[in-house]
């Protein structure tokens, strides 16, 4: 059964209010499966740093710019499914226009004065 974009965001805020998220983690998520690449820049410091598929991005303007791109060729979609308090760990089904869609990865963050100073994306 396929849910529609409503529905979807539906459960999502659901599941993130299930899971007690820190705010920035649960915008971040938001941010994401809205596509809106600066609501989710703006969940970082103005230093912080991005580690996905083998590449660093640095800094707010250039996640923003790596967000818009990731958002405009994948279109992915996270449905949080674990988060680990002690660990900053959130661990989501990530779907969209890739191959192997749907994938679970973890998201290793690391939070400072209520924002985003570093995130780690692994499978």
């Amino acid at each position: 059964m396929s849910l529609t974009a409503e529905q979807f965001q539906q459960f999502n805020h659901l599941k993130i209010k299930q899971m007690n998220l820190p705010n920035v983690i649960a915008a971040l998520t938001n941010a994401q499966n809205n596509f809106d690449s600066v609501a989710y820049a703006n969940c970082f410091s103005e230093t912080a740093i991005v580690f996905d598929e083998g590449k660093n991005h640095n800094g707010k303007t250039e996640i923003q710019q790596w967000i818009k791109k990731a958002n405009e060729e994948y279109q992915a979609l996270m449905k949080p499914l674990e988060y680990s308090e002690t660990e900053e760990i959130l661990r989501a089904e990530v779907s969209g226009n890739f191959p192997g869609s749907p994938i679970v990865l973890a998201y290793h963050f690391k939070l400072k004065d209520g924002l985003i100073e570093s995130l780690k994306i692994t499978g």
